[in-house]
């Protein structure tokens, strides 16, 4: 066979019937465990201003430089289509004046991002997240309580073998000395880096550290240390933030080479990952971290922050992995089957009933006989069917028949909600 003229543009994909379980499932244990620590929803547009993200991701950044979907209105404006979910929550956290609200703000989000990057396993270009922000407080038990809800959700939804990666980048204070002692040792070693951490090390230096190639991987083994050049502060920070991990005994290790290369991170940050990732699994599931400086950046005044964010599709790779348990759509085990015009008219009011009662009910309304009809109710498992003939029709009654026996039983119309609800007691 020829394929179909029209195919799903190159990163993107379609969420199968099959899959909206797994959507479902990871967004109910999500909301369950961010409803418990008192996070409240909030939605942000798809579409936002090119600058916001530039000024607070960074405009050195890959995400701005190569992944962003940049679009220009018919008025000149520059858009982008979301690539991330923090500038924009930060956004309406200042223009919405949150500011006046007791602190700290807890917010959680679900939804699509897009960037343009190269697509594979678990990884789209556009592709679902679901995050947290606290906005408001500076305490490292903030820090803490983000990787929790992360790691919870993350735990509920049957993952093995999570491991929380923390460091510190440091602040204002101390990260321009850390910096410079890394550029330093990168241009004694430029020869061994790869053409883009070659133009990173000039631009965003801390970006190096994020690079997977070999060679660089290599390089940086001997690299210095963020946590060897942090300030008495950000020692201090570290060091609660460690202590309330190693209370709540979630396992963690500390990972000198996690930068997290956004520019507005400040101080923790951290990643989830499995370690147990199967071969076409990715192993980060989630990260985030503190950004104390991005109300700044955006025009708004000091605000502390701590935030995180974790993908979608990559969880649902993992959990096929694992064989994570999740129910898909309950078979209906009451069925109904109609004969006849006038039983067709009269069959949608009583299925109507029976949704409003709660009782999930299968039919097949575009089929006349009565045998194709049965033979649906068999492939799906259905154990009882109504059948509504037009003798039934008029005098206001319903056969309800077992499928196991065949045996079936008259019910008068009126009765037939109570009769379905005393026989699923009985299954």
């Amino acid at each position: 066979m020829s394929k179909p003229k029209f195919q799903t543009v190159t990163g993107m994909h379609d969420i199968l019937p099959q899959d909206q379980a797994y959507y479902e499932k990871i967004q109910e244990a999500a909301k369950k465990v961010f409803s418990f620590y008192d996070f409240e929803k909030i939605d942000t547009p798809i579409l936002e201003d090119a600058n916001l993200f530039i000024k607070s991701v960074g405009e050195n950044t890959d995400i701005v430089e190569k992944e962003m979907f940049t679009l220009k209105t018919k008025g000149k404006d520059s858009l982008v289509l979301r690539p991330e979910g923090t500038a924009s929550i930060m956004r309406a956290y200042l223009e919405h004046g949150f500011l006046s609200l007791p602190q700290p703000v807890r917010l959680w989000y679900y939804g699509p991002f897009f960037r343009y990057e190269k697509p594979q396993a678990g990884r789209y270009r556009q592709f679902n997240q679901f995050g947290v922000e606290i906005i408001g407080e500076a305490d490292p038990i903030v820090d803490v309580q983000t990787i929790l809800v992360m790691y919870s959700v993350l735990n509920d939804l049957g993952l093995k073998g999570l491991m929380v990666k923390v460091n510190s980048i440091g602040d204002d204070n101390c990260r321009p000395l850390y910096r410079k002692a890394l550029v330093k040792y990168l241009r004694e070693k430029k020869s061994g880096l790869c053409s883009d951490c070659q133009k990173r090390m000039k631009v965003n230096p801390l970006r190096v550290l994020d690079c997977k190639n070999e060679k660089c991987q290599e390089v940086l083994s001997s690299a210095p240390q963020s946590v060897d050049y942090l300030c008495e502060g950000c020692k201090k920070h570290l060091k609660d933030v460690l202590e309330y991990l190693d209370e709540l005994k979630v396992p963690y290790c500390l990972d000198s080479r996690l930068v997290r290369g956004l520019d507005y991170y400040t101080r923790t940050v951290f990643e989830i990952e499995s370690t147990k990732a199967g071969e076409n699994t990715g192993g980060v599931l989630a990260g985030g971290g503190r950004y104390d400086n991005l109300s700044k950046m955006l025009g708004g005044g000091e605000t502390p922050a701590c935030g995180a964010a974790a993908g979608v599709e990559r969880i649902i790779a993992e959990m096929k992995e694992n064989k994570a348990r999740v129910s898909f759509s309950s078979v209906p085990e009451i069925f109904f089957a109609q004969i006849g015009p006038l039983a067709k008219k009269k069959s949608l009011p009583i299925l109507e009933d029976l949704r409003k009662a709660g009782i999930k009910v299968g039919e097949a309304f575009g089929k006349d006989a009565l045998k194709a009809q049965l033979g649906k109710a068999s492939r799906l498992g259905s154990k009882v069917v109504l059948i509504l003939g037009q003798r039934e029709a008029l005098n206001n009654m319903i056969l309800v028949r077992n499928m196991q026996t065949a045996k079936q039983v008259e019910v008068k119309q009126e009765d037939i909600i109570k009769e379905v609800k005393n026989i699923l007691k009985e299954k």
